[in-house]
């Protein structure tokens, strides 16, 4: 008889600056058999590793959204119930295996893994229960008892999410088939650490990854992890955490619990920005430099607003800033910025059509605190209905005072140059792209003949000391620079 998994999962980065509550609109849920048609992400790589080894997956929902504010509750709350009523109907089980992010929050509640997982086990106490995480996962005390195993992505930018997913489903095949209780072990590690300073394919990421998979070679080891926490979010339990799986071995998992940690602690000063990074008016200095010496295009990301890292794609300071520049607000061709989250403002760009002209106040319409709406001119370039590549936004791209400015009805990421293409601008003809982003995904990287990263302001601020943290345990490196660290098992 097939041994019976169930499957299921929630996906979000949750950033508690950010005044957006993330609702039913930017949420999107695949049920069931749908569950099978689709290779994408981690949960694809549990099912389709599952199926492979014989098992009967069986699949209840996956719920995602762009990263965001912190979700709605009552919407949380009915697929939480959804989910549950899905494992109550499916009967006798042998496992659990999950596709969670590990940063998730939810209004009113906070952390929704612990929560989740915690309501799990109120209905199978016992079962092995695995989860794949993000690498930004947040651990907490509650989360990390209530499940047997986690298992983090090893890359950043996270190009092993579908592999991930397959190390969860290995982890419950060697668990069914070898009946070895699995043991889990987590360190906590006083450190924040953002994306753009934890890419893997550089030091010391490279080599810490390395520390990882070389302990998954050892007998008994079902998965080592490093946890790095979501620094956009102010917890009470916020940190980097070393875990450690291993089969019916708790000591062994302790000790290399332990021993990442130190070794990850040790490293800690060795972490910084690894592309160039500046300040913004220095980032448009070294703009203008660049293009008058005839190295373009030249990509600029447009960090502290960073819509994949949860910021509300709103804030408008390095758009002001653009706007009051003599030379890159009049480059030929304009400069191009992807993009702003302004509903109100595309729709009035679709009711004028293209070519029509309208003054439009862009942009602070959902985070009214960190900046102020750009009063402008704006001239419609082109129009893109229901774009699939940005979850069906509609899309228009807008002459904003001598900057071709792209506008999103929907939350959504500033990440892909196909957003730009589809409203006519291709960004290899410009000289000078503004991007919503943290360090630059490979393809907009492979545009750039030179890339920086402004330390510009929003809900995702790269300098934590300009974060009003309230909530966040001290000290905490590196806003707390010299302090022994007590690396202790949660």
């Amino acid at each position: 008889m097939k041994k019976r998994v169930f499957v299921g999962g929630l996906h979000h980065e949750s950033d508690t600056f950010n005044p957006i509550i993330t609702g039913r609109d930017e949420i999107w849920v695949t049920r069931g058999a749908d569950l099978f048609t689709k290779r994408e992400s981690s949960y694809s790589g549990i099912i389709n590793t599952l199926v492979a080894a014989g098992y009967e997956v069986i699949p209840s929902l996956v719920a995602r959204a762009v990263p965001n504010g912190v979700w709605d509750h009552d919407y949380y709350q009915e697929l939480k119930a959804e989910l549950l009523q899905k494992l109550k109907e499916a009967g006798s089980i042998d496992a659990i295996c999950l596709s969670l992010h590990g940063s998730m929050r939810v209004q009113n509640l906070g952390e929704a893994e612990q929560d989740l997982l915690q309501a799990i086990r109120e209905v199978h106490p016992a079962t092995p229960l695995f989860t794949s995480l993000d690498m930004h996962a947040t651990l907490t005390k509650r989360m990390r008892h209530a499940a047997d195993g986690f298992v983090g992505y090893k890359c950043a930018p996270h190009t092993d999410t579908y592999e991930t997913g397959i190390h969860a489903a290995l982890m419950v095949i060697r668990t069914l088939e070898m009946g070895k209780k699995p043991t889990m072990a987590a360190v906590r590690i006083p450190m924040l650490i953002a994306g753009e300073q934890s890419e893997t394919s550089v030091e010391p990421m490279k080599s810490l990854i390395k520390e990882l998979r070389s302990r998954e070679q050892q007998q008994g080891v079902l998965a080592c992890s490093y946890l790095l926490g979501f620094p956009w979010a102010d917890g009470k339990e916020n940190a980097v955490h070393a875990v450690v799986v291993t089969q019916d071995d708790q000591d062994k998992a302790d000790l290399l619990a332990k021993e990442l940690a130190q070794i990850f602690w040790s490293r800690r000063k060795e972490f910084g920005f690894y592309n160039e990074t500046r300040m913004p008016s220095d980032a448009l200095k070294a703009t203008r430099e660049s293009i008058e010496s005839g190295v373009y295009p030249v990509v600029i990301s447009d960090s502290g607003d960073n819509p994949t890292a949860g910021s509300s794609g709103d804030v408008t300071n390095f758009l002001s800033l653009i706007l009051s520049d003599p030379v890159l607000s009049k480059l030929d061709p304009p400069l191009l910025y992807q993009g702003f989250y302004d509903p109100q403002v595309v729709r009035e760009a679709f009711e004028k059509g293209v070519g029509a002209s309208f003054e439009c106040l862009l942009g602070a319409k959902f985070d009214t605190v960190k900046s102020k709406p750009v009063r402008a001119k704006a001239t419609v370039k082109a129009l893109k209905e229901q774009w699939e590549g940005a979850n069906g936004a509609d899309l228009a791209l807008l002459d904003v005072e001598g900057v071709d400015v792209v506008v999103a009805s929907k939350h959504v990421g500033c990440y892909d140059p196909e957003m730009m293409r589809v409203l006519g601008a291709e960004p290899k003809q410009r000289k000078a792209i503004v991007v919503k982003l943290g360090y630059l995904e490979p393809e907009i990287r492979a545009i750039a003949k030179r890339s920086m990263m402004a330390l510009t302001t929003g809900s995702s601020d790269e300098l934590f000391e300009r974060l009003p943290y309230k909530n966040l345990p001290r000290p905490m490196y590196p806003l707390d620079k010299e302090f022994e660290a007590t690396l202790e098992l949660i």
